[in-house]
């Protein structure tokens, strides 16, 4: 079986985004990088199914030189092809990422093979657009479903389980398919020492991002409003005990 798992560079979840001063982009000083959660997902899957039905996993993202480092984690997991569209820009739209990577897949199956399941995070950390993915797998002419939190694949078709309103959808997709998953489909694993060793050996496959550029433009981005809290010390020992009543009787509590 023969697995593509499109991940993505993106700013550490947690940390303090800032935005520049021109409101264009994401201000990256002192910023660290990982994969997007989904992603870490994503290509957990892959790495299961693999193991259950035999074959290999590729990863393929398109971003800055600097996610080299992405892909070598991938690797250091037991990935075995590792491939690279390195482009200048902090990000592309939508529409010419989707382009790129198509014309990438492309390239790639016609060196060895359809790939039996490409999976996506359902969508990316950072812009959270939910887009590309579908647009590949459109692209592509192959079923998707994305939001999944179950995936296995048995005699030519997955199946994808997707939870909604307190149930359970499940799709039966004939291969070669898409797939979206959400964080939570499954507990993504570690790399060992051997693992991180290796996979500073692996070689990069570097291909050339190739596409027009699309029709979606970044106006401009604005960071929420900080949410600001504060601490009152109602008292101390049984001098706070009249103060907590107050407090509770204010909320409808006591």
């Amino acid at each position: 079986m023969r697995i593509l798992v499109c991940i993505k560079r993106v700013p550490a979840p947690g940390a303090r985004i800032n935005v520049t001063a021109d409101g264009q982009a994401v201000d990256t000083t002192n910023l660290g990088f990982t994969m997007s959660p989904h992603e870490e997902c994503a290509l957990e899957a892959g790495l299961e199914l693999v193991e259950t039905h035999g074959g290999a996993v590729t990863a393929l993202t398109l971003g800055p030189p600097e996610a080299e480092e992405q892909l070598r984690y991938a690797a250091s997991l037991g990935v075995g092809t590792v491939v690279l569209l390195p482009i200048e820009e902090p990000d592309w739209d939508p529409q010419r990422t989707a382009r790129a990577l198509g014309g990438a897949i492309d390239g790639l199956e016609a060196d060895a093979g359809a790939f039996d399941v490409i999976i996506f995070g359902n969508e990316a950390a950072d812009s959270g657009g939910f887009q590309v993915g579908i647009r590949v797998a459109r692209a592509l002419g192959r079923p998707m479903v994305t939001g999944a939190k179950g995936l296995t694949v048995d005699a030519g078709t997955a199946r994808v389980q997707r939870e909604i309103d307190g149930t359970q959808e499940v799709y039966e997709l004939p291969l070669p398919a898409v797939v979206g998953v959400k964080e939570g489909i499954n507990l993504p694993r570690y790399p060992t020492m051997k693992g991180r060793l290796a996979s500073r050996k692996v070689p990069i496959d570097e291909r050339d991002a190739v596409a027009d550029e699309g029709a979606q433009t970044t106006v401009r981005l604005l960071p929420p409003p900080e949410q600001v809290s504060h601490l009152v010390v109602l008292g101390e020992g049984p001098d706070a005990a009249g103060a907590v009543v107050a407090v509770l009787a204010e909320r409808g509590l006591a």
